[in-house]
């Protein structure tokens, strides 16, 4: 099978699993229409809402757990694919814990693809997420990762128009970058992926175990 046609087949399949993904995340039509598509005529967001958090979970719950991660980070997106899973089932799913994903790219293919997760609808941004971490070996070493990016953006049901206008928000980039400072200055960040346990009373550093976040959001559940 040529490189061609092997990345036509990795499409398809990533294309699938933000369908279902979308679909578990209640943003499929009940009636079993395709996705719709963002158009440009709709009314654009401002650049407050692109940057507001997304909450996964209760946003209630007793613990906050700030995920800042990159994009391009090999060890974040091992904690998407392996580990969150197992959080989101054990502690958000019953409202112990909620995710706050804080966007801490490192280089420019992270801040695209940052940029990108938040331009989609808010219900379709925590799926998005996870296939671009999933698909993170493909578009990260794409030629022409932007490219590469908008083809994600397509699946997730963004207009061709729309992926556009948002690659060129500077506004939204610089809140992003912004973002990145917060991080560092408030909660002295450095390296990615940092975990921050509810405001600082606990922080977990790099693609640590289950175990080790079960242990740490135990001691804070009230």
């Amino acid at each position: 099978m040529n490189r061609n046609l092997l990345g036509i087949v990795a499409l398809i399949a990533v294309g699938m699993t933000l369908i279902i993904g979308l679909a578990v995340a209640g943003s499929r039509p009940s009636n079993g229409q395709t996705l719709p598509v963002q158009t440009a005529q709709a009314p654009a967001p401002s650049t407050a809402d692109l940057l507001a958090d997304r909450v996964l979970g209760n946003p209630n719950a007793p613990v906050t757990i700030l995920d800042y991660s990159s994009m391009t980070c090999p060890h974040c997106a091992a904690f998407h694919t392996e580990t969150l899973p197992k959080i989101k089932e054990a502690y958000i799913d019953t409202g112990k814990a909620k995710l706050i994903f804080r966007d801490f790219p490192f280089d420019q293919a992270a801040l695209r693809a940052s940029m990108l997760a938040r331009c989609a609808p808010a219900e379709r941004y925590y799926p998005l997420l996870d296939v671009l971490f999933k698909s993170q070996g493909q578009w990260s070493r794409a030629a022409d990762p932007v490219k590469a990016l908008a083809q994600y953006g397509k699946l997730a049901g963004m207009s061709e128009q729309v992926i556009n206008a948002c690659m060129a928000n500077q506004a939204l980039a610089d809140g992003i970058l912004q973002s990145r400072l917060v991080g560092q200055d408030k909660y002295k960040v450095e390296a990615t992926p940092t975990f921050v346990l509810n405001e600082g009373a606990a922080t977990i550093s790099g693609a640590q175990s289950f175990e080790t976040f079960a242990a740490a959001i135990d001691k804070l559940v009230k």
